[in-house]
């Protein structure tokens, strides 16, 4: 089993939580994914920090394309590792 994760960028925290919500109903994930606040270097204030949503997919099974496409609704991204 590998410890594969993806890594969905998003502008701010209301787009990450409708990402949370819309990569259950659209993957039917066995697993929460992660919400993160990434804060850039230096910066304290809400409104300069990206969100990240953690996805572990061990399986396989999530496409990075599809990923991409999915999370580019949302004027995000995702990291490659």
């Amino acid at each position: 089993m590998s410890d594969v994760r993806h890594v969905l960028v998003l502008p701010d925290r209301d787009a990450a939580e409708d990402v949370v919500e819309a990569l259950r109903d659209r993957f039917g994930l066995a697993e929460e994914p992660q919400l993160v606040r990434d804060a850039l270097a230096g910066e304290d204030d809400a409104e300069d920090a990206q969100w990240l949503v953690v996805l572990r997919d061990e399986a396989g099974r999530l496409d990075a394309t599809e990923l991409d496409e999915f999370v580019g609704e949302w004027e995000g991204w995702r990291e490659e590792p």
